[in-house]
């Protein structure tokens, strides 16, 4: 079936020169892009793969709109081609050869009918609109825009494969390499899956790689994030949260085993750092216990905490880690010291504390010891060191802080008498003779 009638007046010379014009510039352009989408990569390897998912479904849309287009091209060039013979037959054209151009210009076509559903596509649909015709009938114009939506249909399922398939296998592959260097590494100092919680990382790893690739190969489409609904370049991007979390399971993997081969070049080091560190926490207690005797020895109601013994929890598992180390269980030993040398810190700082709060009741003794002869030499700085009171309460408060047991409460109370007494005798003003003694 050819071509309808016009649709309004028959067209003018110049007017059909101009819609010649038009048109043969449109078909060079749609010419291209078929070439072009001939031509593409991701159409050949779309080709040749053997697809699933809704990589195979769109891809069968993108066919059947790959075949219309090249039919609509087809039917578009023939009546180009006609129109353009036609005109080159005279140089002033006839009533009649207008009549015709007009016809074939402005007229309706008979073209492939039913149209591709960008919406239906997206979804998983058939792509065809419901109630497709066969045939239908279409003037020029409308084919070049019928064409336009087919070749983007088309083109948004080849360009998202393609941007799929350039960016993720080749990641894929490159980390998968990393991974077999780190499997390598683990097993160099025994991570392995069932003994380390790192070697079944790497097994899942490794699993999750080799699924990612497979599926990326078959459904490309299935890890392309689209932006606005369209797939073409710059309206998406593939999605590599997947591949994203593989990457951060494997390093956290790498980190692992760089810990653990830290751990086989400074165990012996960090062993014996370990055995210091307890060495110390356990003479600290011993000097805690030792002065715990000393002070209820010489401190009067006074209440001595108790000191606890030394970490023999630490000491085996000191023993577990050197054994460890011998046998080269770095694995094992890795985590171990960790613990250990935490442990090991707090237990110090804990022996420390207990010293201190021993100790403490010897330390306020000295600290008033320090106050009463203190203000002994101020007294004496002032001519007043013959004061018979400011004698006497010395005197009470210096027996009391060099006896044993010695009562920290009662000798506060006379250091502070003694303290008033001198500070009395001190202030301007004061009742004291020509050199600070006290007037009869």
């Amino acid at each position: 079936m050819g071509p309808a009638g016009p649709t309004g007046p028959v067209m003018s010379r110049e007017e059909v020169d101009r819609a010649l014009e038009r048109l043969e510039a449109e078909h060079e352009a749609v010419e291209s892009s078929l070439l072009a989408l001939q031509d593409h990569a991701g159409r050949r390897l779309l080709e040749g793969a053997r697809l699933s998912g809704v990589t195979a479904r769109r891809w069968a849309q993108a066919e059947a709109a790959g075949t219309l287009l090249w039919n609509g091209f087809e039917t578009y060039s023939r009546t180009l081609e006609t129109a353009r013979e036609l005109r080159s037959r005279r140089r002033w054209p006839s009533r009649d050869d207008l009549t015709e151009l007009t016809r074939l210009l402005r007229g309706t076509l008979t073209v492939p009918g039913g149209t591709l559903s960008s919406a239906a596509a997206g979804a998983g649909g058939t792509g065809l609109t419901e109630g497709a015709r066969l045939t239908e009938e279409v003037t020029l114009g409308r084919l070049v825009e019928r064409m336009n939506d087919w070749y983007a249909q088309a083109l948004d399922v080849v360009a998202a494969a393609d941007a799929v398939w350039s960016a993720l296998p080749a990641r894929i592959d490159l980390l998968s390499a990393e991974l077999q260097r780190i499997r390598s590494l683990a097993h160099s100092v025994g991570v392995r899956p069932g003994e380390h919680p790192a070697g079944d990382d790497l097994e899942h790893t490794t699993a999750e790689l080799t699924a990612l690739r497979s599926e990326v190969l078959a459904d490309p489409l299935a890890f392309w994030a689209p932006d606005g609904g369209s797939s073409a370049p710059g309206g998406g991007r593939p999605d590599t949260a997947r591949y994203d979390a593989a990457a951060r399971a494997l390093e956290e993997v790498r980190r692992e085993i760089d810990a653990v081969l830290s751990v086989r070049q400074d165990a012996e080091q960090r062993l014996m750092k370990l055995r210091d560190l307890l060495s110390r926490a356990d003479r600290t207690l011993a000097e805690a216990r030792s002065a715990r005797g000393e002070v209820l020895a010489k401190i009067a109601a006074s209440e001595v905490p108790a000191v606890s013994g030394p970490p023999t929890a630490l000491q085996e598992q000191l023993a577990t880690a050197a054994e460890y180390r011998r046998h080269a269980r770095w694995h094992r030993l890795s985590p171990l010291l960790e613990s250990l040398e935490q442990r090991a810190e707090a237990e110090l700082e804990r022996a420390r504390a207990q010293l201190s709060a021993v100790t403490a009741p010897l330390a306020v003794r000295a600290e008033l010891r320090g106050r009463l002869d203190a203000y002994k030499a101020k007294v004496a700085q002032h001519g007043l060191a013959e004061d018979r009171m400011l004698i006497e309460r010395y005197d009470v408060a210096r027996r009391m802080l060099w006896s044993a047991p010695c009562d920290l409460r009662a000798a506060e109370d006379a250091v502070l008498r003694y303290q008033e007494a001198a500070r009395e005798v001190l202030t301007p003003g004061g009742q004291h003779g020509p050199r600070g003694l006290r007037a009869e």
